[in-house]
């Protein structure tokens, strides 16, 4: 058996159990050394996908239930990454809260490298089963996170209402899967598109799969009319457990997309795409429009997201024109245009939850708009930073979500008629998006702080911020590097 694709996951596996066994010996006072293993961990396990594989070459494992190809590479590189900074912006936050104390006081970052471990199984995967283990191993993982503050009556209903959700959705994904599985007779990816491109299975009948399917998928994303959990959890959740629910999972949803809609039901195209847009669509209006009236800024952000994830699925949904399945130049654009919104705004949700866990202390969580009133006057750098991830989340150029933005319209522009009136909706929308954005500036520079407390981060957490920012603004100045990488990890996987 070939484990040579699976070395990352497998020491991830490792380490993450041996953590766990060490914490449970670790004194109070040496809980820092969890923190500090589970860092070298996540760092070990991506140079290990990043230096692990050949250049363009997919490479198949377990019976060709598992490959490890360009873009599953560039997703679980990212995932190492996002899982790193938020290790470091959450540190003293897990540790003011009594989050890291306890018996079992590690396990944020256990169950965080379960979670991370759970990601790379899905963006690996090449069967509905191995997908759908890697899912709720992610899942199960971040409904403990979820209900990590115990006695918190607040964290404590978020975690139920993400848990009977996230069951209720895993449930249409796996209902449909079966389906799937039912019509074509094969769990395996490369034959299900066989035989749906083959045209000997009623089309109904996938169709019926391929609802199922999509509803599973958007609940993942958070995206209309499956988005009831995302303001609550996002708020009810402590906020180092919402920033690992914002961010590395949308990279893992937008792989399993990509598996199941574009690798193995192509030839279904013309359906699962109507469906797509309309839930864009909605994504869109509602998430904006919701978002304008928040006071809470994590319950804004979790309408921000809604909305975001509209965007991508925008780009998702314009890769096949005309019901033609060819991987066309355009349809590897439309789908690498996605792929770079996914990952930016993973990027940028990272700096934004960093600073709200800077702003946070013992007792008192930063988490209301008017809480950054005046951070202009305490910290002028980090009200820059955080001036600048709101600035790319609203798109405004030269920052990295302008062009994120752009190349998403781009594609959808590029289908037709109806694609440019879907892009026109598009930017009047994010006009209005732009304000809850531009709002929380406004009390950054213009209003009387309301907390005069000193804020002095970690010099870890200082650097952390500094490049998060930092790499925000280089990518929109330069951003054709990046748009390549997702183009070609595209490319190279679905011709490799």
């Amino acid at each position: 058996m070939n484990l040579y694709p699976l070395y990352p996951e497998i020491a991830l596996l490792i380490a993450a159990s041996v953590i766990l066994l060490v914490d449970i010996y670790l004194p109070e006072e040496k809980r820092n050394l969890t923190y500090l293993m589970s860092m070298v961990a996540v760092i070990a396990v991506g140079f290990l996908v990043v230096n692990g594989r050949g250049e363009s070459v997919s490479v198949y494992a377990m019976n060709d239930m598992f490959v490890s190809d360009p873009m599953s590479s560039v997703l679980k590189a990212f995932a190492c990454l996002s899982v790193a900074l938020t290790f470091v912006y959450s540190r003293r936050y897990v540790n003011e809260r009594g989050m890291t104390t306890g018996f079992l006081g590690g396990e944020f970052y256990v169950l965080a490298l379960f979670t991370l471990l759970g990601q790379m199984v899905m963006i690996s995967g090449n069967n509905f089963l191995i997908i759908y283990l890697g899912l709720e191993l992610m899942s199960l993982s971040l409904y403990a996170l979820v209900a990590l503050r115990r006695n918190n009556p607040v964290s404590t209903e978020a975690a139920m209402k993400y848990f009977i959700l996230g069951a209720l959705a895993s449930g249409f994904l796996l209902y449909g899967l079966s389906m799937l599985y039912g019509a074509t007779g094969s769990l395996d990816l490369r034959e299900v598109a066989q035989v749906a491109h083959s045209g000997t299975v009623k089309t109904h009948v996938l169709v019926f799969g391929v609802v199922f399917v999509v509803a599973g998928l958007a609940f993942k994303l958070g995206a209309v009319p499956f988005h009831m959990w995302v303001p609550d959890v996002y708020q009810g959740s402590p906020t180092a457990v919402t920033l690992l629910i914002s961010a590395t999972p949308k990279l893992a949803t937008f792989a399993i997309c990509f598996r199941l809609l574009v690798e193995g039901l192509l030839p279904l195209a013309i359906d699962w795409q109507q469906m797509l847009t309309i839930v864009a669509v909605l994504s869109i209006l509602i998430g904006n429009i919701t978002a304008v009236v928040q006071t809470n800024l994590k319950r804004m952000l979790a309408y921000s997201t809604i909305s975001q994830m509209g965007f991508m699925l925008l780009g998702f949904s314009s890769g096949v024109v005309s019901g033609h399945p060819e991987f066309a130049e355009h349809v590897v654009g439309a789908y690498g245009s996605a792929m770079y919104y996914v990952v930016t705004y993973v990027i940028t949700t990272l700096g934004t939850f960093g600073l709200i866990m800077l702003l946070a202390r013992a007792g008192f969580e930063a988490e209301n708009i008017d809480d950054f009133k005046g951070l202009n006057q305490r910290s002028p750098w980090f009200a820059l930073a955080m001036m600048i991830l709101m600035l790319s989340l609203a798109g405004l150029p030269p920052l990295v979500g302008f062009y994120a933005k752009l190349w998403v319209l781009q594609s959808v522009v590029a289908t037709g008629t109806f694609g440019v009136g879907l892009a026109v909706f598009a930017v009047v929308l994010s006009v209005v998006g732009a304000f809850y954005y531009l709002r929380v500036i406004k009390v950054m520079y213009f209003d009387d702080p309301v907390d005069n407390n000193k804020i002095a981060p970690t010099p870890d957490l200082r650097i952390a911020l500094i490049v998060n920012g930092g790499a925000v603004l280089a990518l929109g100045l330069f951003a054709q590097p990046l748009l390549a990488v997702c183009t070609k990890a595209i490319y190279d996987t679905v011709v490799s």
